[in-house]
């Protein structure tokens, strides 16, 4: 047997903003929904793919993320080359995104693979990489990972 990730789901509070920014900046569609009050929810996947859900929203959550408590650390979503990491930069700086380090960084001294570092409206921390194209990029730290502690 052996097992892959289906689809990741985020608790969110606000689920319109939400569709908004996965959908503006990430390109994602919707494949479903359900819009009863007090069960909002969102899946949402390339239109022109297979229509699998790659990231499900639920409006479910009362606050903002918390880094402190247990549950999911971080989203990391893969592109091809670190242009393309640039390119999504340009587009979430456009959305006025907090960014947890200044362009893109190497996963640790010495790494060819990078990227950038921000969260989501909700808090929820995510990261944009390339598997290499990052040689020479700064490090946030010398004594661990980069997508560990932002």
């Amino acid at each position: 047997m052996t097992l892959r990730t289906g689809h990741i789901g985020l608790n969110v509070t606000d689920l319109d903003r939400a569709l908004a920014f996965y959908r503006d900046v990430f390109g994602f569609g919707v494949i479903a929904e359900g819009k009863e009050d007090e069960r909002r929810y969102a899946f949402l996947g390339s239109l022109a793919g297979d229509g699998r859900p790659v990231l499900t929203l639920w409006q479910q959550a009362r606050g903002s993320y918390d880094k402190a408590r247990a549950g999911l650390h971080h989203l990391a979503l893969e592109v091809d080359s670190v242009d393309q990491v640039r390119e999504y930069e340009t587009a979430l700086r456009d959305h006025g995104v907090d960014f947890a380090y200044e362009g893109v960084v190497a996963h640790r001294e010495g790494s060819a693979s990078g990227g950038i570092f921000f969260h989501d409206p909700d808090g929820t921390r995510l990261e944009i990489y390339a598997p290499s194209g990052a040689e020479g990029a700064p490090v946030p730290s010398a004594t661990a990972p980069t997508c560990g502690f932002f």
